[in-house]
């Protein structure tokens, strides 16, 4: 093989630095089709996090064919030892995040295959008529409301209330199960993790702590006591003699309740702001709801990509697209960037909701790793917007969005709305 030359960054680009993370949305979109420009991947050194010892460096994947086919590739692209942190973070935080998304066949086929009898067909089914009762009920209670913060009022209440009755969570720990999730995907915001690296350390543990110790409670009521939930489902699961253990049972459902939870949100706040920019769109969307809504939620995703990247670890030499890679190299997979690589998709800046094809990775690159609860998200999204189209048609954004500050997650914290 070659020997391995790794492109220096661009002067003025630096993805390891949060400042760039700062940067309005279109001036970091600007700086990622710079970097699928370059002839090849740009090689970016990593962030000194204090406690957390900075690793090598890694590759930022960023057009969209090195991201699908890294997905399509998990045995080169591995995703242990950790798919949502680039540095490797320090021992503890396995326990609480250590989830599927971390792990490769045969350990990561084996918890899918268990934790996938939560999103059966029939599961789902089940699901819908709860999603649509929420949405009913969060939209009649925004009418009450009047202008308000759409994000606390709308879109960050539905994708919790169906993750928590679809766990069984009691509404009495709702607002606790919130508050974690916020923590787990705060990103570097101050808001929610502190000043200081060991502030937010400690918060992180904490949150998973807190999490875990709900669902390892309901667990043993469940085992003892099953009901038509989605934790008896798994904790009484058994195939081919195989079942989860408590310290899966608990990452698993950190996993649903932050990807289920935040995520949705996201794309929801994302959908009303792309709206109320492009009013020309949402009259088109409004003139004939379900003839566009399966585009126009599709549309929304891409243009949102609410998960921003994710890692994956060379597990051994290999040449992809013109490029050598050595065992160690960490790759960082941009959906973000990925979906506006000019080269897929026609005028990628365009707000589009009759975009079609639209083959983007806003729940990750196809593969092993593809999201689980895509349906369950693309339902959340096309059920509030139906609602809010029904009753509150004129609903807009008012004012400027306030961003989590985070490289991880495209986060909405609030965004005021009138109607």
């Amino acid at each position: 093989m070659t020997p391995v030359t790794r492109p220096a960054p661009l002067d003025d680009i630096d993805l390891s630095d949060m400042e760039f993370w700062s940067r309005p949305s279109s001036e970091r979109h600007a700086a990622f089709a710079r970097l699928r420009a370059q002839p090849a991947p740009v090689f970016f050194t990593e962030p000194d996090l204090g406690p957390v010892p900075s690793g090598p460096g890694y590759y930022a994947l960023v057009r969209h064919a090195d991201v699908v086919e890294a997905s399509r590739n998990p045995q080169v692209f591995a995703s242990e030892p950790s798919a949502v942190s680039i540095p490797d973070m320090p021992e503890g935080f396995g326990e609480f995040f250590g989830s599927m998304i971390n792990l490769d066949d045969p350990r990561h086929a084996r918890l899918r295959r268990i934790v996938s009898r939560g999103f059966t067909p029939r599961m789902l089914a089940r699901l819908e008529d709860g999603v649509q009762r929420q949405a009913e009920r969060i939209v009649a209670e925004l009418e009450e409301t009047g202008p308000c913060d759409f994000v606390a009022h709308a879109a960050a209440r539905l994708p919790l209330v169906v993750i928590c009755e679809m766990m069984g969570i009691p509404e009495s720990h709702h607002r606790m199960v919130f508050e974690n999730s916020n923590i787990v995907l705060a990103g570097h915001d101050r808001d929610y993790l502190g000043d200081d690296i060991d502030t937010a350390l400690g918060r992180l543990l904490t949150a998973g702590s807190d999490l875990a110790g709900l669902l390892s409670e309901l667990a043993a009521e469940r085992r003892a006591h099953p009901t038509n939930d989605l934790t008896s489902a798994l904790v009484n699961a058994n195939i081919d003699g195989e079942s989860l253990t408590d310290a899966e049972l608990g990452s698993f459902f950190i996993l649903l309740a932050v990807a289920g939870n935040e995520t949705t949100r996201n794309a929801i706040s994302h959908g009303l702001k792309l709206l109320t920019l492009h009013p020309d769109q949402r009259d088109l969307w409004w003139s004939d709801f379900e003839a566009h809504a399966a585009t126009a939620v599709e549309e929304i995703i891409r243009h949102a990509s609410p998960v921003v990247w994710m890692r994956r670890t060379v597990a051994r030499d290999h040449e992809m697209n013109g490029h050598h890679y050595r065992a160690g190299d960490k790759a960082v997979l941009y959906y973000a960037s990925a979906n506006r690589d000019e080269t897929v998709f026609d005028e990628p800046d365009r707000f589009d909701i009759t975009r079609t094809p639209n083959p983007h990775v806003g729940f990750g690159g196809p593969g092993p790793h593809f999201c689980l609860g895509a349906h369950l998200a693309r339902r959340e999204v096309t059920v509030m917007f139906r609602e809010l189209h029904r009753r509150l048609p004129a609903i807009h954004s008012t004012g400027k969005p306030q961003r989590l500050v985070s490289n991880f997650v495209n986060g909405i914290k609030s965004m005021p709305c009138s109607f």
